[in-house]
C-alpha cells in the first residue's frame, strides 16, 4: 500500500511536467481525483489493509491528496495567466489616458465668484444639515408657511433638515459679525422636487448679501446688471417684478432679457423675450432683528441664482439632469 502511494505521487509529478495546455491539466486532475483516480482506489483499499495500520495509511492518502490539489491549482494558475497574457496584442498603440477637466457647474460657480470677489464680496460657507431656525425661523418665514410643509422640504427630524437654500449662512454670517457684511453664500441645496429637464432635487445657488448704513435698492439693481453683462455680454438687461419673499421688503423677482433670441422672442423664453434668473430685495427689518442689527440704522440688499441654470444659459443646456449623470461625452465638452 505505501509502495503504491509513493508510486502514484512520482508518476502525477512526472506527468504534471509533461502538461501542454489546460485540457492535459484537466485529464490529469480526473485521472487522480474523479470518481474512478488514483486516490480513490487508494481509499477503498484501505479497508483491506491491516486494522493497526489503517489510520497511518489513511494520513498519507490525505496528505497525497492535499498535494495534488495544491499542484494542480497551482498550475491552473499559470495557464490562466498566460491564457490572459495571450489576449494583449504588445503590437498595439498605447490608449491616450483622458484628460481631467473641470465640472460645467464648478467652472460657472468659479466665474461668478471671480465677479463678485472684484466688488469685494468674500465667500462664505455653511453646512447643508440646517435647523429650522437658520433655514426658516430666522429667515422670518411664518409657522405655516408653504415651504415649511413636508411635500416641500427634506427634513430629517422635526427641527433638522437639509438646507432648501444657502440664505441661512447669510444668518449665520450676520450673527457672527458686525455690519458692514459684504458676502456670497454658494453651496447645495435640497428640496422635494420629481426630477426632470427643469427640476432637480438637488442643485446649487449662490446667494449675495451686503449690508452697511444707507445701501439702497439703486445698489442692488447695479450689481445685477453689471453682473448680466458679464455673464453674457454687454447687450443684456435686467428687469425687475415686484415678488413676494417673507426675508426681503420690497421683494422682487429679476429676469435677464434672453441671450438666445436678444429680447425678440423665441421658444426658449417663451415669446416673451425674458428669462426668469431668480429672486432678490432689501432685507426684511425682522431678520435684522433676528440677529440683533437695529433695522432703523442697518439697511441691505440680499439676491440669489442658481448656478444649474446660469450654466443651462451659458451653455445652451436644454436638460438639467445632464450635470448629474457623469457621462464623459458630456463633460469633456468643457475646458
Amino acid at each position: 500500500m505505501e509502495n503504491s502511494i509513493d508510486s502514484i505521487k512520482n508518476n502525477f509529478l512526472d506527468e504534471l511536467n509533461s502538461v501542454r495546455n489546460a485540457q492535459d491539466l484537466e485529464s490529469l486532475r480526473i485521472k487522480h481525483l474523479g470518481r474512478k483516480g488514483t486516490i480513490q482506489e487508494l481509499y477503498s483499499k484501505l479497508k483491506d489493509a491491516d486494522p493497526a495500520d489503517r489510520p497511518g495509511l489513511g494520513k498519507e492518502i490525505n496528505a497525497l491528496r492535499t498535494i495534488i490539489e495544491a499542484e494542480l491549482n497551482e498550475a491552473k494558475s499559470r495557464y490562466a495567466v498566460r491564457k490572459s497574457r495571450q489576449k494583449v496584442d504588445l503590437t498595439l498603440p498605447g490608449r491616450t489616458p483622458s484628460v481631467g477637466r473641470k465640472h460645467p457647474l464648478t467652472l460657472v460657480q468659479e466665474e461668478i465668484k471671480k465677479y463678485f470677489s472684484r466688488l469685494g464680496f468674500s465667500v462664505a460657507d455653511g453646512p447643508d444639515v440646517e435647523t429650522d431656525f437658520f433655514n426658516f425661523a430666522a429667515l422670518n418665514f411664518p409657522e405655516n408657511h408653504p415651504a415649511r410643509a413636508m411635500q416641500d422640504t427634506l427634513f430629517i427630524t422635526e427641527n433638522i433638515l437639509l438646507r432648501t437654500h444657502t440664505s441661512p449662512v447669510q444668518i449665520r454670517t450676520m450673527m457672527e459679525q458686525k455690519p458692514p457684511v459684504r458676502i456670497i453664500a454658494p453651496g447645495r441645496v435640497y428640496r422635494r422636487d420629481t426630477p426632470d429637464a427643469s427640476h432637480s432635487p438637488f442643485f446649487h445657488q449662490i446667494e449675495g448679501l451686503f449690508v452697511d448704513k444707507r445701501v439702497s435698492f439703486g445698489h442692488l439693481r447695479a450689481v445685477i446688471q453689471e453682473f448680466a453683462r458679464y455673464m453674457f455680454g454687454a447687450d443684456i438687461h435686467v428687469r425687475f417684478r415686484p415678488s413676494f419673499f417673507p426675508f426681503t421688503e420690497p421683494s422682487m423677482e429679476y429676469d435677464f432679457n434672453c441671450i438666445f433670441c436678444r429680447g425678440k422672442g423665441c421658444k426658449v423664453c417663451k415669446y416673451t423675450g425674458w428669462i426668469e434668473i431668480s429672486g432678490a430685495g432689501m432685507v426684511h427689518p425682522n431678520v435684522f432683528r433676528a440677529v440683533g442689527y437695529d433695522p432703523d440704522v442697518i439697511t441691505g440688499y440680499a439676491f440669489g441664482m442658481g448656478v444649474d441654470r446660469i450654466a443651462m444659459l451659458k451653455y445652451n443646456i436644454d436638460d438639467i439632469r445632464l450635470f448629474f449623470e457623469n457621462d464623459m461625452r458630456f463633460l469633456s465638452q468643457f475646458n
